[in-house]
């Protein structure tokens, strides 16, 4: 798959998770009603770019026209900018802005980790490793909601590493990775994700890895991940409805 095709299968599928007929611009940015959208939470914006281009959804009509208004001239590539776009809308909440990246056969590169085990995703060592890590680490992998078996390394202490998937509509594999924090640094993150990807590609499915760590970008660029754009979601306090 050429870097092109890449970048038009990856924009396929958050046309498809827009729930509704958009298509991605570099200017103006078009903002898409919809309320059934996964960009975002229920009742959220959500901004995605990809390459140059970019799409945006709004759970309504009066909120899609105040987005309109706020994104209005502003280039593609910047409207993922917590920063630049609070300055033109009231902003309550923000998750993000993480960044989006792809993997394809042709650019992935699992390394010599041999064969690595695997567990069913309600396995309940999987549960106590997300139990024993700190909370936040725990949402940010998002373990608990692959639908792929967990790749696993153990330990002494049971699992200490993990990675897995959950399908996406569209037909993609959202990766997801853990390592407990006394174990890092040890090469551990590559072995599980490489495990999952090559599951993912067997599947056939598009690898995706949303992050925003930089640890964990670099794991996800050692294994030939394209980082290929970025994801903002904001919840709007507007008067005269709820936040």
């Amino acid at each position: 798959m050429t870097d092109d095709a890449l970048l038009a299968h990856a924009r396929r599928l958050w046309t498809t998770l827009a729930a509704t007929p958009v298509t991605f611009s570099t200017a103006p940015v078009g903002v898409a009603v919809s309320p059934r959208s996964r960009l975002c939470p229920p009742g959220w914006v959500g901004i995605v770019t990809l390459g140059d281009a970019a799409i945006a959804t709004a759970p309504d009509d009066h909120t899609a026209e105040i987005v309109r208004r706020a994104l209005d001239g502003r280039p593609a590539v910047a409207v993922t900018d917590p920063a630049a776009v609070g300055h033109r809308l009231p902003i309550g909440e923000v998750l993000g802005p993480a960044i989006l990246a792809y993997c394809d056969p042709a650019q992935f590169r699992p390394g010599a980790s041999g064969a690595v085990p695997l567990v069913p995703a309600d396995h309940a060592d999987l549960a106590a490793l997300l139990a024993r890590v700190p909370a936040g680490d725990a949402a940010e992998s998002g373990l608990d909601e692959i639908t792929s078996p967990a790749f696993v390394v153990r330990g002494a202490s049971g699992i200490i590493a993990a990675a897995g998937y959950r399908a996406w509509p569209g037909g993609a594999a959202h990766l997801s990775v853990l390592t407990a924090p006394a174990e890092r640094g040890r090469g551990l993150a590559r072995i599980v994700a490489a495990a999952a990807v090559t599951a993912a590609l067997r599947a056939g499915l598009l690898p995706q890895w949303r992050a925003r760590p930089a640890e964990s970008r670099r794991v996800a660029r050692a294994l030939g991940f394209r980082e290929l754009g970025t994801q903002l979601s904001i919840r709007l306090t507007l008067a005269g409805r709820p936040d």
